[in-house]
C-alpha cells in the first residue's frame, strides 16, 4: 500500500511522483512552475495529491458538527450544495441546520474554484461548476449492486447527463479526525485500454474503434429536446447522453463486472489519504475506488476537453486516435 502522509513528505519537495499513477505536491508556495506540474500530472490522468489541503478548512468544531449532526440525517448518500440552484439536497433536517451546512459547503465550493482558477486558469474556461458534498458514509462494506459501488476500480462515465468527451473533475479533501481514506488504483485510462480496450468491447482484434463516438442526427436532436426541458428544469440535463458517454458506460461497465479484469494486478495501487489532505483527479481518466474511509469533502467540475494543453491524453481522443 502507497502511503502518502504529510510527515514523509520534506518541505524542499515541493513536486514529487511517488507511483505512476499518483503526483505528490507540497502547495506550501505555489508558482507558475508548480502550478504548470499540476495541471500536467492531471491532464495526463494522474491523481494530484496535497498532503495539507491547498484550500481552507471549515474549523475544528464546525467539521465535528458535520460529523455528529449529519450522518443521522440523511436522504440521499450525499448532502450537497448545488450552486446553479442555490439549494441543498440530501440532508433532513431544520431550517437552521439547513442554512448552517449550505453556508460551509458555499464557502468551500468558493476556496476550491478559487485555488482552481489560479493554478490552471486555461482549464476553467468554459468549466460547468457542478455540485460540492459533503459525504459521511463509509465506504467500506455497503454491499451495493457492482454497477453501483465505489469499492470496484472503474472510470466515471458521463455527469450532470452527457460530457460529450468533457473531463469530470474531482477534487476531495479527508475531513475525517483520525481515518485515512483509502483507494485502489489500476493506473491511467491509457493504460487501461491498452490492457483490456479488446476485452471490453471497444477495440477490434486489430485494435482499431469498434464502437460510434460521435453523435450523429437522433443524438443531436435528443440534446436539443433536452435542453428545451432543462430551461424549464435543470434536472432533465440527466436525460442526456452521447455516443462517446455510452462507450464510457461500457467500460466502466466491464471493469466491474469482468472477472478478468478484477483479478488482473498489473498497476494495482492501494493509496491512503491521510486526514486534512487533499486531492484531484479527472475521474474519467483515472482507474479508482474508495475502499475505506467516512466524511469528505468532494468538489465535482465539468471542464472542456479543448481547453487541455494536452488534449491527446482525454478519453474522447484516446479513442477515436484508434479509427
Amino acid at each position: 500500500m502507497l502511503p502518502l502522509s504529510p510527515a514523509s513528505t520534506p518541505a524542499t519537495a515541493r513536486v514529487r511522483s511517488r507511483s505512476s499513477v499518483v503526483a505528490v505536491i507540497d502547495a506550501a508556495q505555489m508558482d507558475a512552475q508548480v502550478g504548470e506540474e499540476i495541471w500536467r500530472a492531471l491532464e495526463e490522468n494522474h491523481i494530484v495529491y496535497f498532503p495539507r489541503s491547498p484550500v481552507p478548512l471549515p474549523d475544528a468544531q464546525t467539521l465535528q458538527q458535520l460529523r455528529v449532526e449529519l450522518p443521522s440525517r440523511l436522504s440521499l448518500k450525499n448532502i450537497s450544495y448545488h450552486p446553479r440552484k442555490q439549494r441543498l439536497s440530501g440532508l433532513k433536517a431544520d431550517e437552521a441546520t439547513c442554512t448552517r451546512t449550505a453556508a460551509v459547503l458555499r464557502e468551500h465550493l468558493d476556496s476550491v474554484t478559487g485555488f482552481l482558477k489560479q493554478v490552471m486558469p486555461h482549464l476553467c474556461v468554459g468549466w460547468t461548476v457542478g455540485k460540492t458534498s459533503f459525504r459521511p458514509v463509509q465506504e467500506r462494506g455497503r454491499n451495493l449492486r457492482p454497477h453501483a459501488s465505489n469499492e470496484l476500480v472503474h472510470v466515471d462515465a458521463g455527469a450532470y447527463g452527457a460530457t460529450n468527451g468533457d473531463r469530470i473533475l474531482r477534487f476531495f479533501v479527508n475531513v475525517n479526525e483520525s481515518e485515512d481514506r483509502i483507494w485502489a488504483s489500476k493506473g491511467p485510462i491509457q493504460d487501461v485500454l491498452d490492457r483490456h480496450g479488446r476485452a471490453a468491447g471497444l477495440f477490434d482484434q486489430n485494435g482499431r474503434l469498434q464502437v460510434k463516438i460521435a453523435k450523429g442526427a437522433t443524438d443531436h436532436a435528443r440534446s436539443l429536446a433536452v435542453r428545451a426541458l432543462a430551461s424549464l428544469n435543470p434536472l432533465a440535463n440527466a436525460l442526456d447522453s452521447s455516443p462517446y458517454d455510452r462507450a464510457m458506460r461500457q467500460l466502466h461497465n466491464y471493469m466491474k463486472d469482468n472477472e478478468e479484469f478484477k483479478s488482473d494486478q498489473r498497476g494495482y495501487e492501494e493509496i491512503r489519504f491521510p486526514p486534512g489532505s487533499a486531492w484531484m483527479v479527472f475521474t474519467d481518466g483515472c482507474s479508482h475506488a474508495a475502499l475505506a474511509g467516512q466524511f469528505a469533502f468532494i468538489t465535482t467540475i465539468v471542464m472542456k476537453r479543448e481547453s487541455q494543453r494536452y488534449p491527446h491524453f482525454a478519453p474522447y481522443n484516446l479513442l477515436t486516435s484508434r479509427h
